[in-house]
């Protein structure tokens, strides 16, 4: 038999199929990772980093939980920033601009080293059904592969369509065929299909920019990195730049305008209201006289640069005019046109909070056929199918996080409760609870949940409880060392802080906003010598946890509270219909929706408080 029994069929090998198919292997399932091109396993085909705002975030989560997207960031990063600084640690979110090609290399490596994980180059073109399970695929080579659970990630390959102007082709990415057939059969089965679209800008030849006349943006100067692993921070680093347009370029995009595939109605799919296409930048901010752009290189030795913030869709002689009307610019060359792309996704509504879809069990939806955007999006929801795949197969309760664990929770209770209109990408204005959710204790809130299903090592179990020991440690002294008036004044007049009146322990000093960890290990030796155990990134949490505590501890106390609808089950096959106390839109909705807690019914948009009090009596019992 050519093909033996596997558990789990992972089809497409994009970041989100990667960390199914690693992640289900890891938790004790025979899995087959099924793509088009074995090649390109993980390609960075949009821009050449991972993290950013809340994106970070999840990275750290995703590595916490035992996925990989954060150990070969931190192996391919060519340049290494903490966005936030300046704000509050709930906003701190790490960024790394990565090289592109080491990306995907790492990650094959990672693939083919995992235990029961098998690659295989092909395209599934059907799924097959026992009744309402999902048995198997079936590939354009003619081959049935059965498996008790299939995990579908085919990102923007479904019906995917290309446009450059008035140029329009079939295919997943330049160069690579759509995945078709997938999206009819399933419509067939009842599932809603929509489309949305995404963009990318052009690629140009760095021998051709004139980066002297650049704002150069290096690294961090003591850069971190994104795994809890061992895994090495960076000791050199590549620059970016920054460069702007200006009105003759927002001159020359508007005569493309005629031509555009997205002003001309060609192109139907909504695309991200918070990423647009420069085109669309200069069309809703006219009043605007010029827009950022980041000058991002795509590897070590790579003279391939993304133009962050340059996505277009227009003819490519309007691109690369307009290209050449930026400072810097005037002699570029590209390498590659920007170009929009629609496809088919899944509203997400139709799924269980394990990525399970509601119609055909065993049959998984992750990335952005779920109606996301974003590598680091995808790569959370693949890791929570892969996961939950598994669990399924041990006949487990699926592993779900609530929206006060994880940003991971927050996302997929997002996208299952109110579904998308447009790709839906992270913000830190998504979470509840910020405070609670930092990417620096990602590790202390998750691992022990990934250690109990067997994700994370007893080993990486135990290093963890060592660092947590090592901060409590830390806290206890700060805690407990306190100074006179006479020791700590004159430091304090030196650093324009405030004088004490009587003896006062460090932690009452450390809440001052001006002072940080190390300014008090000046004043005491003690907390000095208590301080050399940690690393920089356990001091700063433990600042973080003394600076915040009151607002932690509120959060906690709210997100508590809230838990407590979560563990109110609404039945799966209740009449709605019968509750007349219930508002029409309230009882339409929830046939809809189906939702399995209160908590969940509590989130979707047109419930009211007053609907949820009569759910509260009828099911609260």
């Amino acid at each position: 038999m050519i093909f033996p029994g596997y558990d789990i069929v992972v089809v497409g090998a994009g970041h989100a199929g990667a960390e199914a198919a690693a992640a289900a292997a890891r938790m004790g399932a025979q899995v087959l990772l099924v793509t088009q091109m074995l090649d390109n396993i993980c390609q960075m085909s949009c821009n050449p980093a991972i993290g950013g705002v809340a994106k970070g975030q999840i990275v750290r989560e995703v590595d916490a939980l035992g996925g990989w997207t954060g150990i070969v960031t931190d192996q391919s990063a060519i340049q290494f920033r903490m966005l936030n600084r300046s704000k509050g640690p709930a906003m701190w979110s790490p960024r790394a601009q990565c090289d592109r090609m080491l990306f995907s290399l790492h990650w094959r490596q990672v693939l083919e080293a995992q235990p029961r994980l098998s690659l295989w180059q092909d395209e599934v073109v059907a799924l097959s059904f026992d009744g309402d399970k999902v048995s198997g695929v079936i590939t354009r080579m003619g081959h049935t592969i059965p498996a008790q659970c299939v995990i579908l990630t085919a990102g923007t390959f479904l019906n995917g369509r290309l446009f450059i102007g008035e140029e329009s082709w079939e295919g997943g990415r330049v160069g690579e065929r759509p995945a078709q057939g997938l999206s009819d059969q399933l419509r067939e089965r009842g599932f809603e299909v929509q489309r949305l679209k995404t963009g990318t800008p052009v690629r140009v030849d760095g021998r051709t920019i004139d980066f002297d006349r650049l704002q150069v943006q290096e690294g961090d100067a003591q850069p971190s990195k994104f795994s809890f692993t061992d895994t090495k921070p960076l000791t050199t680093q590549r620059p970016c730049h920054i460069a702007y347009t200006n009105l003759h370029t927002h001159e020359i995009l508007r005569t493309g305008f005629a031509r555009s595939p997205m002003f001309t109605g060609r192109i139907q799919g909504r695309g991200p209201r918070y990423c647009p296409s420069i085109e669309d930048k200069i069309d809703r901010f006219a009043d605007k006289d010029r827009h950022q752009l980041f000058v991002e290189p795509e590897g070590w030795h790579s003279q391939c640069y993304y133009l962050n913030g340059f996505s277009s869709s227009l003819p490519l002689e309007v691109q690369l005019e307009a290209l050449h009307s930026i400072e810097g610019f005037e002699q570029a060359r590209i390498f590659k046109p920007g170009y929009a792309i629609e496809y088919d996704y899944f509203p997400p509504t139709q799924l269980l909070f394990s990525l399970e879809t509601k119609a055909v069990q065993g049959l998984f939806f992750a990335g952005q056929i779920n109606g996301t955007t974003g590598y680091e999006e995808a790569a959370c929801q693949g890791l929570m199918a892969g996961i939950n795949a598994a669990l399924k197969l041990r006949g487990a309760a699926p592993f779900v996080l609530g929206r006060g664990q994880g940003y991971i929770g927050v996302l997929i209770d997002d996208l299952v409760t109110k579904g998308v209109d447009e790709p839906y990408r992270m913000f830190t204005s998504r979470a509840e609870y910020r405070i609670l959710l930092r990417q620096d204790n990602a590790d202390q809130r998750l691992t022990p949940l990934a250690h109990a299903i067997g994700m994370v090592s007893d080993d990486r179990m135990r290093r963890l409880e060592e660092k947590e020991q090592r901060m409590a440690t830390l806290q206890q002294v700060i805690e407990k060392t306190s100074v006179a008036p006479s020791e700590a004044n004159g430091w304090l007049d030196a650093h324009g802080s405030a004088a004490l009146s009587q003896r006062v322990h460090l932690d009452a000093l450390l809440l001052r906003p001006e002072m940080t960890l190390d300014d008090l290990a000046d004043l005491s030796p003690a907390l000095h010598d208590a301080m050399l155990p940690l690393s920089d990134d356990e001091r700063r949490e433990v600042e973080t946890r003394i600076k915040y505590q009151r607002y932690i501890e509120k959060e906690q106390e709210l997100a508590s509270r809230i838990l407590k609808f979560e563990e109110i089950a609404l039945p799966s096959d209740y009449d709605y219909f019968s509750l007349s106390a219930l508002s029409y839109e309230s009882r339409e909705k929830l046939c809809r929706y189906r939702p399995v807690s209160l908590g969940q019914a509590s989130r979707i948009s047109g419930i009211s408080p007053a609907d949820i009090a009569v759910l509260l009596l009828t099911f609260g019992k």
